[in-house]
């Protein structure tokens, strides 16, 4: 197994994937599509003003739905052209070019949000300090809610001890966006972790 960044290793391949990935979303949205479950969710756990980051927030769906809400976010991202779509789609919130592993910013978050497949795209090594630096950057009582799919090289065993070995604690596991619960059979991981 590659221990490069799954994402960095798509742009080796094809330097334009990322502007692929945000004209994607931008045709989805346009056509209607509801791209906005994981913030329903994720709103439905908070009170309003509350801060919010949205990690490995992509071209910003998440947190811009968020910041819409009324909610302080910011969300960080290794790409700089998925962080330019973010800022010129939703203005609301602050979008940074950053690394999830070196994650060090000065105000801890009530909720931190990991959606979109983002924890199989990092590099396997960075897998636990991204969960560590996660825990350390929630107050008190907050939460860090992480969803992906399965066959994507991450299994949800090794990220449960993963979670473990970072000082995390599982609250709830679900088997989708929409409240299902997680089986045996589940293709998709959501996991609402708190610090132990």
């Amino acid at each position: 197994m590659s221990d490069q960044n799954g994402w960095l290793e798509l742009l080796g391949k094809n330097p334009d994937h990322s502007q692929w990935y945000i004209d994607r979303f931008r045709k989805m949205a346009e056509s209607g599509a509801d791209l906005d479950g994981e913030a329903r969710f994720v709103d439905a756990m908070l009170a309003r003003g509350s801060r919010v980051l949205d990690a490995g927030c992509g071209t910003g769906r998440v947190g811009g739905y968020l910041a819409g809400a009324g909610h302080e976010v910011v969300g960080v991202d290794l790409d700089p052209v998925l962080i330019e779509a973010a800022r010129a789609d939703h203005p609301g919130a602050e979008w940074l070019v950053g690394d999830l592993s070196r994650l060090d910013l000065p105000e801890p978050f009530d909720l931190i949000v990991c959606a979109g497949n983002v924890m199989t795209f990092v590099a396997p090594s960075t897998r636990v300090e991204i969960l560590r630096r996660a825990g350390r950057h929630l107050r008190a009582g907050g939460r860090f809610v992480v969803g992906f799919g399965s066959g994507r090289g991450y299994d949800f065993d090794d990220f449960r001890a993963d979670t473990a070995t970072a000082g995390l604690t599982t609250d709830l596991r679900l088997g989708t966006w929409d409240l299902r619960p997680c089986t045996p059979e589940s293709d998709f991981l959501v996991t609402v972790l708190r610090v132990a």
